[in-house]
């Protein structure tokens, strides 16, 4: 397969017009997994018919929601635009999970603007009927930033639940051995160190998890087209401890699908959502990809390769504007 990446979709009208017809989703469209699993919807995540869409009465055991906090869907719009927008995907949400439920949330601070939405999102969240859990960050191995200020490299992601939600620590075990020795304490009688008392020889992940790669083009689960994409691995160690075997995750903002294809890797099931019916589709092909080869993404290709070799007008744009020679 040649490879070449696609360009990003959000930031491309022209491009998500050529793709639309490539598109088995419009607006309302819901795709039923033929194994009975999983659920892709087209459809705002401030809808307040987005429970009736999908057709169903079952409530969720988890929600992992990534909103657009970049403000791309709001035209550099004010913060108080976009609290109002998310008071109403959170209601959608809560209104999806049973009573016993984890919620998180990827939510980015701007550094260089007093951390916007951060501060203004978390005190909206007071109003809700979820109790904050814990602030997880993830360091990102590249980061971004100038020579007069600190890099730039971390992901914030925030922890509520609602009433008594599973919590399976053993997912929170990583792949970094013990190395640190220390803190004696007396047990029974007897002297002993940190590393004699652990319950495992890995060290738990805490809300500090600097193990996991973000994801950039050379790895196999990269979905070109996409931004901001979400590592599986962070995904699925959510799953694992906020849901057992089985349970219902649902997730409104599909983009790349990474909720999806971890809940398909961890024997969940999937009930996701994006307004863009582009990323609708790239979600589904995702799944299909990985359930036909295995493979979590297609690395420096992209979802809509055929199309883009076999589509005049798709190839004349993509080699005129970003200089793609696809033959």
């Amino acid at each position: 397969m040649q490879n070449f990446p696609l360009p990003r979709i959000d930031k491309d009208e022209e491009l998500t017009e050529l793709l639309l017809p490539y598109c088995r989703f419009q607006y309302g469209t819901v795709w039923e997994d033929p194994l009975g699993k999983h659920k892709i919807l087209c459809a705002d995540a401030t809808d307040d018919n987005l429970i009736g869409k999908f057709k169903t009465e079952e409530r969720a055991n988890l929600a992992i929601q990534d909103p657009p906090y970049n403000f791309v869907a709001f035209d550099e719009k004010n913060t108080n635009d976009f609290i109002l927008w998310s008071k109403k995907w959170v209601k959608n949400t809560e209104n999806f999970l049973c009573d016993d439920s984890s919620f998180y949330i990827w939510l980015g601070a701007n550094q260089n603007d007093n951390f916007r939405p951060f501060p203004q999102f978390i005190i909206m969240m007071e109003s809700t009927k979820f109790r904050s859990r814990s602030f997880i960050t993830m360091r990102n191995q590249r980061g971004f930033g100038t020579q007069k200020n600190w890099m730039a490299v971390r992901q914030e992601l925030l922890y509520y639940v609602s009433g008594k939600p599973v919590f399976n620590v053993s997912a929170e075990y990583t792949d970094i051995p013990k190395v640190l020795k220390g803190y004696y304490k007396n047990v029974n009688g007897k002297l002993t160190e940190n590393i004699q008392r652990s319950k495992s020889q890995f060290i738990r992940a805490g809300n500090v998890w600097i193990d996991i790669q973000q994801v950039f083009y050379r790895m196999e689960e990269n979905v070109n087209g996409c931004y901001v994409q979400k590592p599986l691995k962070a995904i699925e160690r959510i799953i694992l401890a906020s849901s057992n075997n089985e349970d219902l995750v649902i997730d409104f903002f599909a983009h790349s699908g990474a909720t999806l294809i971890a809940a398909e890797k961890t024997g969940r099931r999937c009930f996701t959502a994006d307004l863009s019916p582009v990323y609708c589709e790239i979600a589904l092909r995702r799944l299909e990809h990985f359930r036909q080869s295995a493979k979590t993404g297609w690395q420096n290709s992209n979802p809509f390769f055929n199309e883009c070799i076999n589509d005049k007008k798709l190839k004349f744009y993509l080699n005129k504007k970003y200089k793609l020679k696809i033959n």
